[in-house]
């Protein structure tokens, strides 16, 4: 009777511990699986209706870009610090993208929020010029269309009607300080590529100017006649990474760079392969 509770102890044991083990296991694929091939995600706004609907469940594939691997895990810094490993290929114009919403509530700084996780669609890549024209996105190096054509047509028609017009043809939060462009007439304006320079003046700075100051560490400010970065005039930059310009596909109610600007790529998760 002994021997026999004793073996029975001893199975309970190997039973205990075989399931741990394995939890283990599951455990460690299952965050192996999110950090270097997919994940997901839920969307519950209307901003890229009607390819995605509220409610919907998005699967982001990671091994297209590459997935993105935190060096430090203070989530409280000002720069994200973080390597990328080799993917399939870039992103590129129409793909949809999940990536960390990069400014402060005040579009005053860039800024990393690793719970704040937007979905939108590229518009433009580094080294586009992208415009907006009577409300169709137009870029210099794709000749297709650029989202869905038919929201696109629907917000040109809006503005047909001159009160519509007075009433919802805003001027584009971002870059209002340097133009006065807005949803329906927009740009042109230059992605940001790692490594090329521009020349900056008092009616363009201010479009690139969170860039500069998030990669320099430095402040611009301006007198009568120059511009400067941390006391020093400036007149051309040469860009240190590389950005993009996103957009919704529900043209008239979404909250995309034309609002909030261009998305660093180090805040790109992944891209967007399954909508369930």
């Amino acid at each position: 009777m002994n021997r026999q509770f004793f073996r029975f102890r001893i199975s309970i044991g190997k039973l205990v511990k075989t399931t741990f083990l394995l939890a283990v296991v599951l455990l460690f694929l299952w965050m192996f699986i999110r950090v270097f091939i997919a994940d997901y995600f839920s969307v519950n706004t209307h901003s890229m209706y009607p390819t995605i609907k509220p409610g919907s469940t998005i699967v982001v594939n990671k091994l297209i870009f590459g997935a993105r691997i935190y060096k430090k895990y203070d989530f409280e810094s000002e720069k994200l610090s973080s390597f990328r490993v080799k993917g399939f290929r870039k992103i590129k114009v129409n793909d949809i993208i999940v990536f960390n919403y990069p400014f402060d509530d005040n579009y005053t700084r860039i800024k990393f929020k690793i719970n704040y996780v937007y979905v939108k669609r590229i518009v433009g890549v580094p080294g586009d010029t992208i415009s907006i024209q009577s409300g169709f996105y137009k870029n210099s190096n794709y000749q297709g269309t650029i989202g869905v054509f038919d929201n696109q047509s629907m917000l040109f028609g809006m503005y047909q009607d001159s009160l519509r017009l007075r009433k919802n043809n805003r001027t584009v939060t971002y870059y209002k300080n340097s133009y006065d462009w807005s949803e329906l007439n927009f740009g042109p304006v230059y992605v940001p590529c790692k490594g090329d320079s521009i020349i900056l003046d008092r009616s363009n700075y201010g479009i690139y100017r969170l860039i500069i100051e998030h990669e320099t560490s430095k402040t611009f400010s301006e007198d009568a006649e120059y511009l400067y970065l941390g006391g020093d005039r400036i007149s051309e930059y040469i860009f240190k990474g590389n950005y993009y310009f996103v957009a919704g596909d529900n043209v008239s109610n979404s909250n995309d760079s034309r609002q909030f600007g261009f998305i660093p790529e180090a805040h790109i998760i992944g891209v967007v392969r399954w909508i369930l």
